[in-house]
């Protein structure tokens, strides 16, 4: 099987269950954000992948629901009644999934009393980069979401989460601290 099809050549790409639209659709763009996300968490998973084994796995994990987010966006809306809970659609579990987690850490941990200047090390530097592009792939799913009257998606409230989730864990690396194993939500 060749990696290359040439049917993108034309400037589309194919959505998940079909259709295409052009790569520079609002859709594409949340998608591909995305998926820009997922490589961002994989250069900081990366970083920690023999020091820090909790975070690694826990990185793993949220890249893989990454891949949920962005099935949904790659989904035409008439398509939408073909999407799996938690495989190709988010759910509202997944999104308490991400409270629990943050709530669990700053239980832990305590919140940040004030804004903190990216860079007290490299692991918290890459998780802050990761935070930037999850917040510029939920603006772009706002954007595209808005166009395809799906309001009963729940991506962005998942990518709202996850962006803070990101800056707790961001926090935690600058202070050589990982949270408990006991992730309590799954």
């Amino acid at each position: 099987m060749s990696i290359y099809t040439g049917k993108g050549d034309d400037g589309s790409t194919g959505l998940l269950y079909g259709g295409r639209v052009s790569k520079s659709d609002l859709a594409t763009e949340a998608f591909g954000t995305v998926d820009e996300a997922v490589a961002a968490l994989g250069v900081a998973r990366a970083e920690v992948l023999g020091s820090d084994p909790f975070l690694a796995e826990e990185l793993l994990r949220l890249q893989r629901s990454l891949f949920v987010v962005a099935a949904e966006l790659a989904t035409a809306p008439k398509n939408r009644n073909k999407l799996e809970p938690g495989t190709s659609l988010i759910t509202s579990e997944m999104v308490a999934g991400l409270e629990a987690d943050l709530d669990r850490v700053i239980a832990e941990r305590g919140s940040p009393r004030e804004f903190l200047v990216p860079g007290g090390n490299r692991t918290a530097a890459l998780l802050d980069l990761s935070r930037t592009v999850i917040r510029r792939a939920e603006r772009r799913a706002v954007a595209s979401l808005s166009t395809t009257n799906s309001a009963r998606s729940l991506v962005v409230p998942y990518l709202n989460r996850l962006s803070d989730y990101l800056y707790i864990l961001a926090r935690a690396a600058e202070d050589d601290w990982t949270p408990s194993r006991d992730r309590g939500n799954e």
